[in-house]
């Protein structure tokens, strides 16, 4: 009897690790998946963001951004959604591009900045998402006067958050209007992507403190838009459904275009 049950047992820690393999390997085989179906999105959203076309001096900081204290400084050019820039038909934006879109789980969604100096130049950042739910929505912010009040979309879209303090690869995020009733740091979790506003560069964030809700820890130290008391730094981030859940987000893709 002994010799059975220390049979008995060993087999189920040998199953126990096969399945923890298996479900692993779904996991990666999963990821993989997304990023190749990823990368082929964002390259269908760069043609069809040339497709439609794109003004360069239509990306400046007033009046999108009159309240931030950085719209005063010419040399401040910030990125503006480009489905504030175009009016193309929101099924553009799923993936795949196909009549019917009842089937499309995925989506993209870009901003626009033109490059410092001027010119033809414009850095296009994609973001690739999966939809987490049939019926899920998402925070969008509205376009023209409204701004920066929030709405609501069934398409995940890049939403900026304000930047108030910087110290190594930890940030501090702040509600950009708290009279809305939606607190937008939680817009930021662990695992998250966000686009720096002033540079352009991506970071990771590898945790959002526990007891204080507005510090994040990011993969690497800050080097992005200054951070002074006067001027708030901004970063864009896609953020988690209304009603909760995972992480929308697939991967952030970048190219620089001329237009």
């Amino acid at each position: 009897m002994t010799e059975t049950l220390l049979a008995v047992a060993t087999l189920a820690v040998g199953l126990l690790f096969v399945g923890g393999t298996f479900m692993t390997g779904v996991y990666f085989a999963t990821v993989s998946t997304e990023r190749t179906i990823g990368s082929v999105a964002a390259g269908e959203a760069v043609a069809k963001i040339r497709l439609y076309g794109l003004d360069p001096n239509a990306i400046a900081p007033v009046p999108l951004y009159a309240l931030d204290p950085n719209s005063g400084d010419p040399a401040f050019i910030p990125y503006v959604p480009f489905d504030w820039l175009s009016g193309i038909p929101s099924s553009e934006y799923l993936y795949p591009s196909t009549p019917d879109t009842s089937a499309a789980q995925y989506s993209w969604a870009a901003i626009c900045r033109r490059m410092p100096g001027g010119g033809r130049l414009v850095q296009v950042t994609v973001f690739v998402s999966r939809k987490t739910g049939v019926h899920s929505q998402y925070r969008v912010r509205k376009s023209g006067a409204d701004w920066p009040s929030l709405d609501s979309s069934d398409i995940p879209r890049p939403v900026r958050v304000s930047v108030v303090q910087s110290t190594g690869p930890q940030i501090q995020i702040v509600d950009n209007l708290t009279a809305d009733g939606v607190d937008e740091r939680a817009f930021i979790n662990d695992g998250a992507s966000i686009v720096d506003d002033a540079t352009g560069q991506i970071y990771r964030v590898l945790e959002r403190s526990a007891t204080q809700p507005d510090r994040i820890v990011l993969d690497r130290p800050w080097t992005g838009g200054p951070v002074t008391p006067t001027a708030r730094a901004g970063v864009w981030v896609v953020p988690p459904s209304i009603s909760g859940g995972r992480n929308p987000l697939i991967a952030v893709y970048q190219q620089v275009l001329r237009f």
